[in-house]
């Protein structure tokens, strides 16, 4: 099992490699059994997510940033266990000029030194006002 202060890195490890934009990589990071599930009700964005899902989830919608990734920055964490939340912001610019910046937190749960699962909170209303609207 790994301490907190592993698993903080691995998740603030999580936001560096998701910043990338590399899909392969970001499922790399992921448990065989993981999921993934987002806050809110925006069809095509909300909802859980296993490995598969996700990623199309995130083919998809790499090709509208400009540079192909949405920048995850962690601003603050605290662990327990094999539990991790985050606090973090992120930053993009969409190819038709939009800006996307918003807030998260972030719940990972590990097992076996992989995320096992992540809970996104976010402000619904700036994502489907940014990508939707």
């Amino acid at each position: 099992m790994s301490t907190p202060e592993q698993n903080i890195a691995s998740a603030n490890n999580f936001a560096k490699v998701f910043s990338t934009g590399d899909v392969e990589q970001i499922l790399d990071t992921l448990h065989p059994e993981a999921t993934y599930w987002v806050s809110g009700g925006i069809d095509g964005m909300s909802g859980s997510y296993d490995k598969d899902g996700l990623g199309a989830l995130l083919s998809g919608v790499t090709s509208i940033y400009e540079n192909g990734a949405l920048e995850i920055t962690p601003t603050a964490a605290i662990a327990q266990g094999d539990k991790v939340a985050v606090e973090a912001t992120s930053y993009a610019k969409l190819k038709n000029g939009r800006v996307y910046q918003n807030q998260y937190h972030f719940l990972f749960e590990f097992r076996d030194g992989k995320i096992l699962s992540v809970k996104e909170y976010m402000d619904t209303k700036h994502a489907y006002d940014i990508f939707y609207a």
